[in-house]
């Protein structure tokens, strides 16, 4: 049995919750925005596994040091954060699983103009940084056209009327109650207003949803093998002694 929310359960939920009908037409105006609100915050809260994907649709050119990423090879068209660069050698490799993945090292753009500022001076290049959010650049100049396999995360399309149920409605619906219910706070005019009918309102629905992202955080951290002692494990209270 399910415990998770579709659109609709959750658009029915929050209603509920805001004591306001969920065809009300302020309520759905606001609907979709309280939706970004709330799955933005636990986005960039929690370092979600299930966010990180690759892609080995670039190449580098001879002679020149950028990777110019174009959104649509990452899921959904958005990359976030660049986690990882890795050359697919020998250069020229047709296909990138055959090859072999040499990790580069990231550094700052300083560093690169300072060590490896000249492009007549070509070699397999070591190290990475990022320029903007598109545009990556390495060091040295390649000397030949490798593949590259860039890892980073991305973000989701949200959950809506054609996008019925994503990863956090099932699995953290409690955390996007909690953190609709914060947003919420506004439309019933209570968000940091001691004029409000009930100005603690988006305070208690703050705290328990930082009460509950705890949770969600150490879950990952296990999924990760990042929780005590770098293990999947959580800390018990019990064992003696401790593993962190």
């Amino acid at each position: 049995m399910t415990t998770g929310l579709t659109y609709a359960t959750y658009k029915t939920q929050i209603a509920t919750m805001a004591v306001v009908d969920e065809d009300d037409p302020a309520f759905t105006t606001i609907l979709p925005q309280m939706i970004t609100y709330a799955e933005n915050r636990i986005y960039r809260d929690v370092d979600f596994l299930f966010t990180s994907a690759s892609s080995t649709a670039y190449a580098l050119t001879v002679g020149s040091r950028s990777i110019n990423v174009t959104a649509s090879t990452f899921p959904d068209g958005t990359l976030v954060v660049p986690e990882q660069i890795n050359l697919i050698t020998p250069a020229g490799t047709s296909n990138p699983n055959s090859g072999t993945r040499v990790p580069l090292l990231p550094t700052t753009k300083e560093f690169l103009d300072a060590v490896y500022g000249a492009s007549q001076s070509t070699a397999q290049p070591k190290y990475w940084c990022p320029f903007d959010d598109y545009t990556f650049l390495v060091g040295p100049y390649p000397d030949a056209a490798y593949t590259v396999e860039i890892v980073g995360t991305y973000r989701p399309a949200s959950l809506s009327t054609t996008n019925t149920t994503t990863f956090i409605s099932l699995n953290l619906p409690d955390v996007m109650i909690m953190a609709s219910m914060i947003y919420i706070s506004a439309y019933q005019r209570n968000f940091s207003s001691a004029m409000g009918n009930d100005p603690q309102m988006p305070i208690t629905y703050e705290t328990q949803y930082q009460a509950l992202l705890k949770g969600a955080i150490t879950e990952e951290n296990r999924k990760k093998f990042e929780a005590a002692a770098w293990s999947s494990q959580s800390v018990s209270t019990t064992a003696t002694p401790t593993r962190g």
